[in-house]
């Protein structure tokens, strides 16, 4: 059984129906499933990239927004479903590796089992901080945006562009300052931990903590740049994943 095109959860930017591998990759807080398109053209043809589009934004932008991670985890679980039956691994940046994490584990549950976690710009589960910005006003929430992605910050001077992505985005940081590490087996997939130099949301300690979260390997890479070092880092980054991928597939066959 195959997902299709129209999956309501799923977008396939360049669709590769004879590629070995399937990479899925999770958006940070607000973000949504066209970050991944440089990622997707780069990886192609040999790995095809399926992008999940949370509700609340694009084309989903009338949906109402999940504020919970762990029942959007189940839902994201159930929707990849149909697309296990080639091998696959999960990418996910910031708020999207903490949620890939959750459907990895839900996935394993199901005897669905990834070939990797990617986990980028996000500390690991078992570490916290203090963080309630989803409690604070608009201008709080854009202004840590702002910090964060001075490209995507500019935007946010307009006022019709704020009323569009302010739910969503309220949505996803509720669900990812309010999330418990909740008990269960941990994963028995290797797991990599990607990480910009200058992130202010992490530190290389609290990224390394991730392979407290795995019982297979598990490695550390830092890029130069910051929480969005993705964005000046796309090469560097698919080229890590490509050969990653390479590896782990080779080492199951």
């Amino acid at each position: 059984m195959t997902g299709t095109t129209d999956d309501t959860w799923i977008r396939v930017p360049h669709r590769n129906p004879d590629s070995g591998t399937r990479l899925v990759c999770l958006p940070h807080a607000g973000g949504a499933a066209s970050y991944y398109f440089p990622m997707s053209a780069a990886l192609a043809p040999d790995v095809e990239v399926l992008s999940v589009q949370y509700p609340g934004r694009h084309d989903r932008r009338h949906e109402r927004p999940v504020d919970d991670l762990h029942l959007l985890a189940d839902r994201i679980a159930e929707a990849l479903g149909p697309w296990t039956d080639r091998p696959f691994a999960l990418f996910g940046h910031s708020y999207g590796a903490l949620l890939g994490y959750e459907v990895a584990r839900r996935l394993r549950a199901a005897e669905h089992r990834p070939l990797a976690l990617f986990v980028s710009g996000r500390r690991a589960p078992s570490t916290h901080r203090d963080e309630r910005l989803h409690l604070k006003p608009d201008a709080s929430l854009i202004a840590e945006l702002k910090s964060l992605d001075g490209t995507v910050g500019k935007l946010l001077d307009n006022e019709e562009i704020i009323a569009m992505v302010m739910p969503a985005l309220r949505a996803d940081y509720r669900a990812v300052e309010t999330y418990v590490h909740g008990p269960g087996p941990e994963l028995d997939i290797p797991v990599v931990a990607f990480l910009g130099d200058d992130d202010p949301k992490v530190t290389s300690q609290e990224a390394a903590r991730w392979r407290d979260h795995t019982t297979a390997d598990f490695s550390l890479e830092i890029f130069p740049g910051g929480h969005f070092y993705l964005a000046e880092r796309w090469k560097e980054v698919t080229s890590s994943l490509r050969r990653r991928l390479d590896g782990v597939v080779h080492s199951t066959t």
